[in-house]
């Protein structure tokens, strides 16, 4: 049906009518019910020699009155020479851009968390985000939007925990500052960032290094490691074995308990930790003295599936806090897991002379330098056998006087 000319509508005429048309109230406002029974407004003009239709809304939403004043602005725009349909369409950008400004910090936070999380490959990684973020971040400043984040803020939440837990304190900077610049780049901010340390917070808060009290993790001597793995080698369970292992390997915590059997060449004398388990981020290979295969032999006694350690229940893993707990029963809650690592680091560097490169190649450090690390192409694998199978037998020798082994290895 053509729109009717010269014809306003009612109120009444407008809830009655029930035909499926075009019925005009003038001046390019418009009824328009479709087949489905639903009216809906219209503005209809013509530009540029072509018809164009704005749609003004439903009538159950928008009234005779209210439609009639649309279309008005409408004329008036084209008055002063603006498109209202072009003019509509930067209104609703502005309006959807200013909702993206009013996302909260703690949704960006979890966009960061998110867009991240398979790049960092360890789930633990993620973790340790949101839980920092939930516990300090997000009581202060968690439901704010994200733009309005300052500097004040930043302060509230570093206060408290900057002298106490310094090193928490710098992990929650970092993470805060991290989160704010994703928010600025997707246009959720504008700005400096103020969790930046660097000319910035540097001038409003006291540096780390001078608060920051080092704290090793608590490691046996390496005079003292034969009689612990003597000890260790009487307990039974998987726990125990674990812990031998890691010993034995210098692995850290994670990579053991998550050993595999497919990651492990019996043969060829081999672990190979896949990348997502290691903190590198790159697989790394574990020459097996003949001390750490033995270990494995005995735990494939017992095999039952693809995982090498498990406690009680048969085939599952072990738990984070297994080998922590296998050191508290045996008595040693005055040392950690970890801590076998610098037992290991120093016995290397006191008791042999192995270069400091091989040693921590056998850690799985990063090389700290990016120049040497762009050039190392090889990870030392057959030198850190050689160091490995005796780390393996000073664990095994009887200690005599309280001294150490005599084997030294030039390393070259």
């Amino acid at each position: 049906m053509a729109p009717r000319k010269g014809n306003r509508l009612t109120a009444r005429m407008v809830e009655q009518a029930k035909m499926p048309g075009y019925y005009g109230d003038g001046d390019g406002l418009i009824l328009r019910i479709v087949e489905s029974g639903s009216k809906v407004w219209l503005y209809r003009y013509k530009t540029h020699g072509k018809i164009r239709e704005m749609g003004l809304g439903p009538i159950r939403d928008v009234s005779l009155a209210e439609a009639r004043e649309a279309a008005r602005e409408a004329r008036r725009l084209r008055r002063v020479g603006v498109d209202p349909i072009d003019a509509k369409r930067k209104r609703q950008a502005a309006a959807k851009l200013d909702k993206a400004k009013a996302i909260s910090f703690s949704e960006c936070a979890a966009a960061y968390i998110e867009n991240h999380r398979a790049g960092w490959g360890n789930a633990k990684h993620a973790a340790q985000w949101e839980a920092t973020l939930r516990t300090y971040a997000y009581p202060v400043f968690g439901s704010l939007p994200v733009a309005a984040i300052d500097t004040a803020l930043v302060v509230k939440v570093l206060d408290p925990i900057w002298s106490k837990k310094p090193e928490t304190a710098s992990r929650v900077r970092g993470r805060i500052e991290a989160v704010l610049d994703f928010a600025t780049v997707r246009g959720y901010r504008v700005g400096e960032n103020p969790a930046r340390w660097k000319g910035h917070l540097k001038e409003a808060l006291p540096a780390l290094n001078r608060l920051r009290k080092v704290e090793h993790h608590a490691a046996l001597p390496y005079a003292d490691i034969n009689a612990f793995v003597a000890d260790l080698r009487t307990r039974e369970g998987g726990a125990a074995a674990a812990l031998e292992f890691a010993i034995l390997t210098a692995a850290r915590t994670g990579e053991v308990i998550g050993a595999r059997w497919s990651e492990i060449d019996l043969t060829a004398r081999v672990w190979t930790i896949p990348a997502t388990r290691m903190k590198t981020g790159v697989d790394h290979r574990v020459p097996l003295s003949e001390q750490a295969l033995a270990v494995l032999r005995r735990a494939a006694a017992t095999k039952v599936n693809d995982v090498v350690f498990y406690g009680q229940k048969r085939g599952r893993a072990l738990s984070n806090m297994a080998l922590l707990m296998m050191l508290r029963r045996m008595g040693r809650g005055d040392i950690t897991v970890h801590g076998f690592r610098s037992t290991f680091r120093d016995w290397a560097a006191e008791r042999t002379t192995v270069v400091g490169e091989v040693a921590e190649a056998s850690l799985a450090h990063a090389v700290a330098n990016k120049v040497e690390a762009a050039y190392r192409r090889s990870d030392l694998f057959e030198k850190r056998r050689v160091l490995m199978q005796q780390w393996g037998a000073f664990c095994d020798q009887q200690i005599a006087n309280g001294g150490a082994s005599s084997a030294l290895w030039a390393g070259e």
